[in-house]
């Protein structure tokens, strides 16, 4: 058997291999200094700021933040278990929506027009008034008995959220060529089969990081439940800044929905980044 050897490399190329090698490492030192010089420069800010002493007390004491940690923490697991109630709820719920608005059946009609006036409205609506009229107006109604703050709160984050779902997939399912439904019709798949085995997975692909930035800020509204009374993260916080006058909690539930979100952006950033990556490469080729 012959050995295959590998091609060697021109003196051209490793002198590319090179430069790019210097660019990249100047750019990663360039960087590093702008961050630190930034830092030093918000730092000499703060030192010179005559309120400094005073803001540092009220939002940044260590005192405070650690007896306001376990009690936020608390509270942030009535934030998860409200999230992730409405995450698969929401991605069921805007799916419906976004097919219901798809379908060309005269049969649908009624409900092609329901489903664009809910994500015309809810989409128009804050969320903070969606989470008044469901949190105060069914409570209200008086015809299911008494109702978990909590259950409230999740129905207007399903709500709300489900109609940006909704146009993100039906977005993303009309920018599929039509040339893939004809191949999929053409091949003797039915009009549900074309849908769930070729449309839905082509325009996931595109959609995810749109789609990602949605859960990322459903993270953060979820903490708007407290508005109706469930003691989440933020209402914990609140608790014991009522009980303190120290407006460090805050900062505690600030840091805890960052390292909640902070995972999600970055396998958001990197996705889309690979993404990018893969269609450049598809186009030069």
């Amino acid at each position: 058997m012959s050995e295959t050897t590998a091609p060697e490399v021109s003196e051209v190329e490793r002198e590319r291999e090179e430069y790019r090698r210097r660019q990249e490492l100047r750019a990663h030192l360039t960087s590093v200094a702008s961050a630190i010089a930034f830092v030093l420069i918000v730092a000499f800010i703060l030192h010179i700021s005559p309120g400094w002493p005073r803001v540092k007390e009220s939002f940044f004491s260590p005192e405070y933040f650690v007896q306001a940690w376990p009690k936020v923490v608390d509270g942030l697991l009535l934030n998860l278990k409200v999230l992730l109630a409405a995450l698969p709820l929401t991605a069921l719920f805007g799916t419906l929506l976004a097919l219901i608005r798809l379908t060309k059946s005269p049969v649908m009609f009624p409900l092609r027009v329901a489903a664009r006036l809910y994500t015309t409205i809810m989409r128009g609506i804050p969320m903070l008034v969606v989470l008044y009229l469901i949190g105060f107006g069914i409570p209200g109604l008086g015809l299911f008995g008494r109702i978990d703050k909590a259950v409230l709160g999740t129905i207007a984050v399903v709500m709300s959220y489900s109609a940006y779902i909704a146009e993100v997939l039906r977005a993303g399912f009309e920018d599929v060529h039509p040339s893939q439904r004809a191949s999929a019709r053409s091949l003797g798949l039915t009009s549900s089969q074309t849908t769930w085995l070729v449309i839905i997975p082509q325009a996931l692909r595109k959609m995810a990081p749109a789609l990602m930035n949605d859960f990322i800020s459903m993270q953060k509204d979820v903490g708007m439940i407290s508005t109706l009374g469930a003691v989440d993260a933020v209402r914990a916080a609140q608790i014991v800044v009522a009980k303190t006058y120290n407006f460090t909690p805050y900062v505690v539930a600030s840091v805890l929905f960052i390292m909640l979100s902070v995972p999600f952006i970055l396998i958001n950033d990197r996705y889309t980044a690979n993404l990018r990556r893969r269609e450049q490469t598809g186009g030069m080729v």
